[in-house]
């Protein structure tokens, strides 16, 4: 069965590497760092079902990308 998308929890995400491989989005942002950050949002919007409930994920998230974003220009 296909998976369809980005998995929003880790236990999906688990089941589909599974099955299927390396999630394609998992992997382009381990190559950031900052995958950890990535995971506790999707955490959060699995459990809170509202990315309104998940704004300090967000920001870590955002932050961390956006410092990556720093060290290539």
């Amino acid at each position: 069965m296909a998976k369809a998308g980005h998995a929003w929890s880790r236990a999906a995400a688990e089941q589909g590497e599974a099955e299927e491989g390396e999630d394609p989005l998992d992997a382009m942002i381990a190559r950031t760092g900052c995958l950890e950050q990535h995971r506790q949002l999707q955490e959060c919007m699995a459990e809170r079902q509202d990315w309104r409930h998940c704004q300090a994920q967000l920001r870590a998230f955002g932050a961390c990308m956006a410092r990556r974003q720093q060290r290539q220009d």
